[in-house]
């Protein structure tokens, strides 16, 4: 049971900023100024993190909570920040797989109310500042930060990764991102960092040929995943696009173990089986009922739902489809 106070902050958070399941594109801030405002006045938390930044279209959620899971059962005190939540704002900051405590919500929510800014800051900016001071006043060893929306302007973008990941590319959001897949591309691009290894899936050429030019500019070296090696575990998850994204998660271990991080195959494997455990994750081709088959979905974009259909009618000879989206009716004026 939640406390009225807990209550209170939160809903108070979602009525006072802006967030993009509410309003949409009004809530993107194509800045980085506020969120940089925000974090001076908690004393830069984001400079005392090990951080993986994770961007994509679609996967992203997945590969991220698959690695901070198999991070977890390696002995490390892994931070995850991903949104957005399914049933309870804490979902969206986890610590080895514990979601935020209404306690510590409701102090950061205080605190920030207590601050006096010269702008409004968005619902997300807000958000994932609270995880970061969360993550540094719990002294986490490493976190996986997935990002919003985009990534060269997205509120995540003020972090110093030791590993710049992108998923994939589709076209998604394209009054903020752009019209083509190139240049949501170049957006997703703008989370690499200079001298930072980037990890790329498996994309197309021209979006490719895309990475390879930014990491040529910012001196990253760029590592693309392989999905085969993925056959020599056992994926306790629907759909062949698992494979794809587990595959990114190994080659970003392949980096990690560059970098002194101990991660074997057998807390690989384990982080596997454990992944709802240790991260919350649900909604992914999520099998909820057996008699009959109900499957849970969250995906949000057409090449996403496209996959999940596929794989569905693969497996189903007779299926119903309950759909639900949030519409946005916009007025216009002459």
């Amino acid at each position: 049971m939640q406390s009225k106070e807990y209550l209170y902050e939160t809903n108070w958070l979602f009525q006072q900023f802006p967030s993009y399941q509410k309003i949409g594109s009004k809530a993107y801030k194509p800045t980085l100024e506020n969120i940089q405002e925000i974090c001076r006045r908690i004393e830069h938390p984001e400079k005392a993190l090990k951080l993986i930044h994770v961007a994509g279209s679609n996967g992203k959620g997945s590969t991220c909570s698959m690695l901070a899971s198999i991070l977890t059962e390696s002995g490390y005190k892994v931070g995850l920040f991903t949104s957005p939540h399914i049933k309870d704002f804490s979902e969206r900051i986890r610590i080895n797989g514990d979601c935020i405590s209404e306690n510590k919500v409701i102090e950061f929510i205080q605190r920030i109310k207590n601050e006096s800014f010269n702008f409004s800051p968005s619902f997300f900016e807000v958000t994932f500042a609270m995880a970061l001071y969360h993550f540094n006043e719990q002294k986490c060893d490493i976190c996986v930060i997935e990002t919003g929306l985009g990534g060269r302007l997205d509120a995540t973008n003020i972090i110093s990764p030791i590993l710049s990941v992108i998923t994939n590319i589709s076209l998604e959001h394209t009054a903020i991102l752009g019209d083509t897949v190139g240049e949501i591309a170049r957006e997703k691009g703008g989370i690499i960092k200079r001298n930072t290894p980037t990890i790329i899936g498996p994309m197309s050429v021209p979006l490719t040929k895309i990475f390879q030019e930014v990491c040529k500019q910012k001196n990253s070296g760029l590592f693309i995943s392989d999905t085969n090696k993925s056959k020599s575990f056992d994926l306790p998850l629907l759909g062949d696009y698992q494979k794809v994204n587990f595959g990114i998660v190994l080659e970003i271990i392949t980096q990690l173990k560059k970098k002194e991080f101990t991660i074997t195959d057998h807390s690989t494997q384990v982080g596997l089986n454990q992944l709802q455990k240790n991260t919350g994750f649900i909604g992914r081709l999520q099998v909820i009922s057996k008699n009959p088959t109900l499957i849970f979905d969250v995906s949000h974009n057409l090449d996403g739902i496209k996959v999940t259909l596929d794989t569905i009618l693969k497996k189903a000879k007779k299926t119903y489809v309950l759909f639900t989206v949030q519409v946005m009716i916009k007025t216009f004026t002459r």
